[in-house]
């Protein structure tokens, strides 16, 4: 478990606030549920024989005898919202959430104990319309990102009959080649064979190639939902290839699955993926009720942004140098008055005294554009010192009354961002 350092939260606000915007503009709402939840919600609805529930879970039992279990996902959760809070009927309902998870898996790039992800759920559309709609949402985050090298995997699960026709055919294949398998795929063999699907050793991959297909087992109303879902991708303009071979590690997903992946991370190359759970509702305790949704892993999506975008951080604009007697009493004044009259600006007032060498050496650490002198002199005249710290300009003397003004131009002109510049 990790933590998160001043000099990338840039990043992290920045993502965060797009998928606030872009999210917002789909008609999605945001829902926050509780980090800890009763251990049976994860159990029943992620699937006992999964990997999740079998060894990665935080569970722990508390005073009164209950198990209770940090939490490894958020679907489950926010069903479980919004079936007690009456939420779920009537018109479909999307809902957005975003927090910490926590999963006790071997820790490596893009992979902590402790993770956070951004999730979107619909409840109540039984069409493909609702997942092509995600995954056009999904793919205008990327272009506000700037993360355009993402590929999109996507494949049908079918009904829960199909897939246990399919579970059968596959049991018996891989229970022909029992003495070829690895120690975790024997393990998964006989309680979630599907499993051996998601397997990274190249040894069970290559067996798998002459495993059956899902797709093969497939009757026409689960064949017709995908032909459209894909229609509808390529109406909407969001690039995809099908995976046979793609399995979602949670029992609940059903028809459509997809993932978006990158070849920029090494083995943690999935950073959005979800699909269709219309049995989760009625897993859960409600009627059966269509869902879709998806989870994006916000460690590896900032990982890609510092990889691929040259963003700044989120330095200072303007470095407030206050030296002499009087400077600092005034100087804070000021500069509470300039966060007021010019909205965005980002004033670092020095603190802590120091000469004014040692003050400029502070104000270039900060990575701030300007710096803003107050000495006595300046205030005996009223005015301030604007000194350009990121260009060969000449300073400027500007009367006190008005610097609020100019740095408002100034702010304009260089862009909210754009910290430095002058």
């Amino acid at each position: 478990m990790h933590d998160l350092l001043p000099e990338d939260m840039h990043l992290w606000h920045r993502f965060e606030q797009t998928i606030r915007d872009v999210f917002s503009a789909y008609g999605f709402n945001e829902i926050r549920v509780p980090v800890v939840e009763k251990t049976e919600l994860f159990a029943r609805a992620i699937g006992d024989a999964t990997d999740v529930v079998e060894k990665e879970m935080y569970s722990f039992v508390d005073r009164n005898g209950d198990s209770l279990s940090l939490r490894p996902e958020g679907t489950a959760g926010v069903v479980r919202a919004v079936l007690q809070n009456g939420l779920l009927y009537g018109a479909p309902l999307r809902l957005w959430y975003m927090g910490p998870m926590f999963r006790r898996e071997r820790p490596q790039k893009g992979r902590t104990r402790q993770f956070h992800q951004v999730g979107a759920e619909v409840f109540g559309a039984v069409g493909p319309d609702a997942e092509a709609e995600l995954l056009a949402m999904a793919q205008r985050v990327w272009r506000r990102l700037g993360l355009d090298e993402l590929r999109l995997e996507i494949n049908s699960l079918g009904s829960a009959e199909e897939r246990a026709a399919f579970r059968t055919d596959l049991h018996a294949f891989l229970s022909g080649r029992k003495n070829e398998l690895d120690e975790d795929s024997r393990r998964r063999l006989d309680r979630n064979p599907m499993r051996i699907l998601d397997s990274k050793n190249p040894k069970m991959q290559a067996l798998l190639g002459e495993a059956p297909l899902l797709h093969d087992f497939l009757g026409a109303e689960s064949l017709a939902h995908f032909d459209e879902f894909r229609r509808l991708l390529e109406r909407l303009g969001v690039a995809y290839v099908v995976n046979p071979r793609l399995v979602r590690g949670l029992d609940y997903y059903c028809h459509s699955v997809f993932e978006w992946v990158t070849d920029a991370l090494g083995a943690q190359g999935t950073v959005c993926a979800g699909g269709r759970y219309d049995g989760l509702v009625e897993i859960q305790g409600g009627k059966a009720w269509p869902g879709v949704g998806f989870a994006m892993g916000q460690e590896r999506l900032v990982e890609l942004m510092r990889m691929q975008v040259a963003a700044e951080a989120e330095a200072p604009h303007v470095y407030l140098v206050m030296a002499g007697q009087g400077t600092v009493e005034d100087g804070l004044a000021i500069a509470e008055r300039l966060r007021e009259d010019v909205p965005g600006l980002r004033i670092q007032s020095n603190l802590g005294g120091g000469s004014f060498k040692a003050q400029f050496k502070r104000a270039d650490r900060s990575g701030a554009s300007l710096a803003v002198v107050l000495g006595e002199d300046e205030i005996r005249q009223g005015q301030a010192t604007v000194k350009p710290l990121r260009s060969q300009e000449a300073q400027q003397q500007i009367p006190l009354d008005r610097l609020a003004d100019w740095l408002k131009d100034w702010f304009k002109q260089a862009g909210p961002g754009m910290a430095g510049s002058c």
